[in-house]
């Protein structure tokens, strides 16, 4: 597989536009490209190669499920915890995740068809479900940005 392809994948929360290649991602959707795109990993330990995180949130962030951080290096990352997603994640290492519908609007199955390379189905389809709360970590304080 290539990881520079966009596929169309149910994610642990939604469905999802998944690639290494943030740009493309960014373009497909017509959002600007300095507008940071979530990182999706399949493990805690691959967390470390991507950010630090905060003590005072280790544990916060260890017991987590379906929760975003972005952390004090602007980066905003998701560790995938249910295991079909996450067995996807395991072939890339890690990919660039954006719900599959244009900016600012709903889920529309034309629109990640016409935008993905390859479309990833299973038994369970593709539902639109409920995008990941996001969370702003700082070195002493968190701050809900969604959810």
């Amino acid at each position: 597989m290539n990881p520079q392809s966009v596929y169309l994948v149910q994610t642990d929360t939604t469905v999802g536009l998944l690639s290494q290649d943030p740009h493309r991602l960014a373009a497909l959707k017509s959002r600007p490209s300095q507008k940071p795109i979530l990182l999706t990993l399949d493990s805690l330990s691959a967390l470390k190669r991507f950010s630090r995180v905060p003590l005072l949130f280790r544990n916060l962030v260890r017991r987590s499920n379906k929760s975003s951080f972005v952390y004090p290096n602007g980066a905003g990352i998701r560790v995938v915890k249910e295991p079909r997603h996450r067995r996807f994640l395991e072939r890339f290492g890690y990919l660039y995740s954006t719900s599959a519908n244009p900016s600012g609007g709903v889920f529309s199955l034309e629109f990640g068809e016409r935008a993905c390379d390859i479309m990833v189905l299973d038994e369970a389809g593709l539902c639109e479900g409920q995008p990941s709360k996001i969370w702003r970590l700082g070195r002493s304080r968190r701050r809900k940005l969604r959810g």
